[in-house]
Protein backbone atom coordinates (compact mmCIF):
# COMPACT_ATOMS: atom_id res chain seq x y z
CA UNK A 1 0.00 0.00 0.00
CA UNK A 2 2.82 2.69 0.74
CA UNK A 3 4.50 1.90 -2.14
CA UNK A 4 1.35 2.74 -4.43
CA UNK A 5 1.05 5.67 -2.53
CA UNK A 6 4.53 6.88 -3.16
CA UNK A 7 3.94 6.23 -6.68
CA UNK A 8 0.72 8.28 -6.95
CA UNK A 9 2.84 11.18 -4.82
CA UNK A 10 5.76 10.35 -7.90
CA UNK A 11 3.07 10.71 -10.62
CA UNK A 12 1.29 14.49 -8.68
CA UNK A 13 4.93 15.31 -8.19
CA UNK A 14 5.76 14.90 -11.46
CA UNK A 15 3.07 16.26 -13.37
CA UNK A 16 3.58 19.69 -11.26
CA UNK A 17 7.08 19.51 -12.40
CA UNK A 18 5.98 19.61 -16.40
CA UNK A 19 2.95 22.64 -15.45
CA UNK A 20 6.16 24.53 -13.87
CA UNK A 21 8.29 23.95 -17.30
CA UNK A 22 4.80 24.75 -19.62
CA UNK A 23 4.64 27.97 -17.77
CA UNK A 24 7.74 29.18 -17.26
CA UNK A 25 10.12 27.75 -19.79
CA UNK A 26 13.17 26.99 -17.04
CA UNK A 27 12.75 25.84 -13.57
CA UNK A 28 15.40 25.57 -10.82
CA UNK A 29 15.65 22.39 -8.75
CA UNK A 30 16.15 24.17 -5.30
CA UNK A 31 12.63 26.39 -6.31
CA UNK A 32 10.87 23.05 -7.76
CA UNK A 33 11.97 21.34 -3.98
CA UNK A 34 10.84 24.38 -1.70
CA UNK A 35 7.45 24.44 -3.60
CA UNK A 36 6.89 20.70 -3.18
CA UNK A 37 8.66 20.21 -0.16
CA UNK A 38 11.17 17.51 -0.68
CA UNK A 39 14.78 17.09 -0.99
CA UNK A 40 16.63 18.35 -4.32
CA UNK A 41 17.86 14.70 -5.11
CA UNK A 42 14.23 13.98 -5.36
CA UNK A 43 13.84 16.66 -7.97
CA UNK A 44 16.74 15.54 -9.87
CA UNK A 45 15.83 11.94 -10.01
CA UNK A 46 12.62 12.98 -10.93
CA UNK A 47 14.19 15.77 -13.84
CA UNK A 48 16.04 12.87 -15.13
CA UNK A 49 13.18 10.45 -15.52
CA UNK A 50 11.44 13.30 -17.16
CA UNK A 51 14.21 14.09 -19.66
CA UNK A 52 14.61 10.26 -20.44
CA UNK A 53 11.17 10.04 -21.56
CA UNK A 54 11.84 13.30 -23.30
CA UNK A 55 9.58 15.82 -21.64
CA UNK A 56 11.95 18.29 -21.34
CA UNK A 57 15.60 19.06 -21.48
CA UNK A 58 17.58 18.69 -17.99
CA UNK A 59 20.30 21.41 -17.05
CA UNK A 60 22.28 22.36 -14.57
CA UNK A 61 20.37 22.76 -11.79
CA UNK A 62 17.15 22.45 -13.33
CA UNK A 63 15.63 21.81 -16.54
CA UNK A 64 14.39 24.00 -19.62
CA UNK A 65 11.02 23.60 -21.94
CA UNK A 66 11.89 21.92 -25.07
CA UNK A 67 9.53 24.29 -26.99
CA UNK A 68 13.04 26.38 -27.07
CA UNK A 69 14.37 23.94 -29.56
CA UNK A 70 13.26 24.67 -33.51
CA UNK A 71 12.11 21.38 -34.36
CA UNK A 72 9.57 21.52 -31.57
CA UNK A 73 6.66 20.25 -32.73
CA UNK A 74 3.95 22.95 -32.41
CA UNK A 75 1.09 21.06 -32.07
CA UNK A 76 3.00 19.94 -28.86
CA UNK A 77 2.94 23.55 -27.55
CA UNK A 78 1.42 24.05 -23.79
CA UNK A 79 -1.71 26.52 -24.28
CA UNK A 80 -1.87 26.73 -27.84
CA UNK A 81 -4.99 27.99 -28.58
CA UNK A 82 -4.77 31.19 -26.03
CA UNK A 83 -0.94 31.74 -27.41
CA UNK A 84 -3.10 31.76 -31.23
CA UNK A 85 -4.92 34.43 -29.58
CA UNK A 86 -2.39 36.65 -28.03
CA UNK A 87 -0.30 35.92 -31.15
CA UNK A 88 -3.15 37.78 -33.09
CA UNK A 89 -3.44 40.55 -30.96
CA UNK A 90 0.16 41.24 -31.01
CA UNK A 91 0.56 40.91 -34.51
CA UNK A 92 -1.77 44.46 -34.81
CA UNK A 93 1.34 46.39 -33.66
CA UNK A 94 3.40 45.68 -35.76
CA UNK A 95 3.45 48.00 -39.48
CA UNK A 96 5.30 47.92 -42.60
CA UNK A 97 8.79 49.45 -41.84
CA UNK A 98 9.08 48.99 -38.25
CA UNK A 99 12.56 47.44 -36.42
CA UNK A 100 11.35 44.93 -34.16
CA UNK A 101 12.91 43.38 -31.16
CA UNK A 102 11.65 40.05 -30.90
CA UNK A 103 12.66 37.17 -27.96
CA UNK A 104 12.09 33.70 -28.05
CA UNK A 105 9.46 31.22 -26.56
CA UNK A 106 5.94 29.39 -27.83
CA UNK A 107 4.32 32.48 -27.75
CA UNK A 108 6.33 34.39 -29.93
CA UNK A 109 6.72 31.56 -32.48
CA UNK A 110 3.16 31.86 -32.80
CA UNK A 111 3.14 35.33 -33.56
CA UNK A 112 5.90 34.92 -36.43
CA UNK A 113 3.87 31.60 -37.94
CA UNK A 114 1.06 34.55 -38.27
CA UNK A 115 3.02 37.69 -39.75
CA UNK A 116 1.56 38.44 -43.06
CA UNK A 117 3.71 37.59 -45.76
CA UNK A 118 2.98 41.25 -47.51
CA UNK A 119 4.76 42.63 -44.16
CA UNK A 120 7.91 44.59 -44.67
CA UNK A 121 9.65 44.84 -41.69
CA UNK A 122 13.14 44.43 -39.95
CA UNK A 123 13.58 42.10 -36.83
CA UNK A 124 16.11 41.94 -34.18
CA UNK A 125 16.39 38.66 -32.05
CA UNK A 126 18.48 36.82 -29.57
CA UNK A 127 16.97 33.70 -30.08
CA UNK A 128 18.31 31.69 -32.78
CA UNK A 129 14.96 29.59 -32.89
CA UNK A 130 13.55 32.86 -33.45
CA UNK A 131 15.59 34.11 -36.09
CA UNK A 132 15.59 30.50 -38.19
CA UNK A 133 11.90 30.89 -38.27
CA UNK A 134 11.64 34.77 -39.16
CA UNK A 135 13.89 33.61 -42.06
CA UNK A 136 10.91 31.33 -43.77
CA UNK A 137 9.33 34.62 -44.05
CA UNK A 138 9.55 35.92 -47.99
CA UNK A 139 9.98 39.85 -47.09
CA UNK A 140 11.41 40.50 -43.48
CA UNK A 141 15.03 41.32 -43.13
CA UNK A 142 16.61 39.44 -39.78
CA UNK A 143 19.11 40.53 -37.92
CA UNK A 144 20.13 37.76 -35.37
CA UNK A 145 22.14 39.75 -32.38
CA UNK A 146 24.74 37.15 -31.72
CA UNK A 147 26.82 36.44 -28.66
CA UNK A 148 27.47 33.58 -26.74
CA UNK A 149 24.92 31.01 -27.33
CA UNK A 150 23.95 28.74 -24.41
CA UNK A 151 22.95 25.54 -26.25
CA UNK A 152 19.72 24.47 -24.39
CA UNK A 153 17.83 27.82 -24.47
CA UNK A 154 19.34 28.88 -27.49
CA UNK A 155 19.74 32.46 -26.88
CA UNK A 156 22.71 34.87 -27.25
CA UNK A 157 23.75 36.28 -24.22
CA UNK A 158 26.84 38.38 -22.70
CA UNK A 159 28.79 41.46 -23.67
CA UNK A 160 28.87 41.45 -26.58
CA UNK A 161 25.32 41.36 -27.59
CA UNK A 162 24.26 43.60 -24.85
CA UNK A 163 26.70 45.76 -26.50
CA UNK A 164 25.19 45.54 -30.05
CA UNK A 165 21.59 46.74 -28.24
CA UNK A 166 22.89 49.73 -27.04
CA UNK A 167 23.23 51.00 -30.79
CA UNK A 168 19.75 50.05 -32.08
CA UNK A 169 16.72 52.27 -31.62
CA UNK A 170 14.30 49.87 -31.82
CA UNK A 171 10.09 50.70 -32.83
CA UNK A 172 9.05 47.81 -30.91
CA UNK A 173 10.09 45.09 -28.14
CA UNK A 174 7.63 41.83 -27.90
CA UNK A 175 9.33 39.41 -25.08
CA UNK A 176 7.60 36.49 -23.72
CA UNK A 177 8.27 36.42 -19.78
CA UNK A 178 8.50 34.14 -17.02
CA UNK A 179 6.40 35.51 -14.64
CA UNK A 180 4.59 38.87 -14.24
CA UNK A 181 2.78 40.29 -11.26
CA UNK A 182 2.58 43.84 -10.28
CA UNK A 183 5.55 44.24 -9.36
CA UNK A 184 7.12 43.55 -13.07
CA UNK A 185 8.52 40.62 -14.38
CA UNK A 186 10.82 38.24 -13.71
CA UNK A 187 13.08 35.54 -14.32
CA UNK A 188 15.05 32.96 -13.31
CA UNK A 189 18.25 33.21 -15.30
CA UNK A 190 20.67 36.00 -15.04
CA UNK A 191 22.14 36.07 -18.42
CA UNK A 192 18.84 36.08 -20.12
CA UNK A 193 17.61 38.66 -17.58
CA UNK A 194 20.64 40.77 -18.83
CA UNK A 195 19.84 41.08 -22.18
CA UNK A 196 16.14 40.88 -21.97
CA UNK A 197 16.71 44.53 -19.85
CA UNK A 198 18.94 45.79 -22.83
CA UNK A 199 16.45 44.95 -25.42
CA UNK A 200 13.68 47.10 -23.31
CA UNK A 201 16.05 49.96 -23.35
CA UNK A 202 16.76 49.70 -27.13
CA UNK A 203 12.97 49.88 -28.01
CA UNK A 204 10.99 52.70 -27.93
CA UNK A 205 7.94 50.78 -26.97
CA UNK A 206 7.75 47.20 -25.29
CA UNK A 207 4.81 44.70 -25.18
CA UNK A 208 5.07 42.12 -22.80
CA UNK A 209 2.96 38.32 -24.44
CA UNK A 210 1.60 36.22 -22.15
CA UNK A 211 -1.16 33.77 -21.08
CA UNK A 212 -2.98 34.44 -18.16
CA UNK A 213 -1.73 31.87 -16.21
CA UNK A 214 1.32 33.41 -15.13
CA UNK A 215 -0.30 36.88 -14.25
CA UNK A 216 0.55 37.43 -10.74
CA UNK A 217 3.33 35.36 -10.50
CA UNK A 218 7.54 35.37 -9.89
CA UNK A 219 10.83 34.53 -10.22
CA UNK A 220 13.70 35.28 -8.26
CA UNK A 221 15.21 37.53 -10.86
CA UNK A 222 14.10 41.07 -12.08
CA UNK A 223 14.08 42.40 -15.91
CA UNK A 224 12.09 45.22 -14.84
CA UNK A 225 9.02 47.40 -13.57
CA UNK A 226 5.45 47.61 -15.10
CA UNK A 227 6.17 51.52 -16.14
CA UNK A 228 9.47 50.16 -18.43
CA UNK A 229 6.48 48.54 -20.45
CA UNK A 230 4.09 50.29 -22.71
CA UNK A 231 1.31 46.92 -23.57
CA UNK A 232 0.10 43.83 -22.05
CA UNK A 233 -0.98 41.36 -24.39
CA UNK A 234 -3.13 38.00 -22.94
CA UNK A 235 -5.70 35.80 -24.71
CA UNK A 236 -8.37 37.25 -21.84
CA UNK A 237 -10.51 40.13 -22.63
CA UNK A 238 -8.97 44.05 -21.93
CA UNK A 239 -11.86 44.21 -19.51
CA UNK A 240 -11.20 41.11 -17.32
CA UNK A 241 -11.18 41.65 -14.08
CA UNK A 242 -7.59 40.05 -13.72
CA UNK A 243 -5.96 42.68 -16.19
CA UNK A 244 -7.38 45.58 -13.63
CA UNK A 245 -4.26 45.92 -11.39
CA UNK A 246 -2.11 46.04 -14.60
CA UNK A 247 -4.37 48.54 -16.68
CA UNK A 248 -4.65 50.35 -13.58
CA UNK A 249 -0.63 50.80 -13.64
CA UNK A 250 -0.88 52.12 -17.08
CA UNK A 251 0.04 49.35 -19.25
CA UNK A 252 -2.34 49.26 -21.94
CA UNK A 253 -3.95 46.48 -22.12
CA UNK A 254 -4.55 44.13 -25.66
Amino acid sequence: MHQVQTQMLKRERQAFIMKQVNLHNRVLSADLGMMLNVSEDTIRRDLNELAEIGELVKVHGGALSKSYHYDYAPNTTYALSEKTIIAQKAATLIEDGMYVMLGGGTTVRELVRILPHKLKATFFTISLTTALQLCDHPNIEVIFLGGTLVKNSQISVGGEVISRLNEISADLCILGTNSINTEGITDSDLEAVQVKKAMIRAAKRTAIVTISEKLNSAQRLRIGELNDLDFLVTELSPTDEQLTPYHNSGLIIL
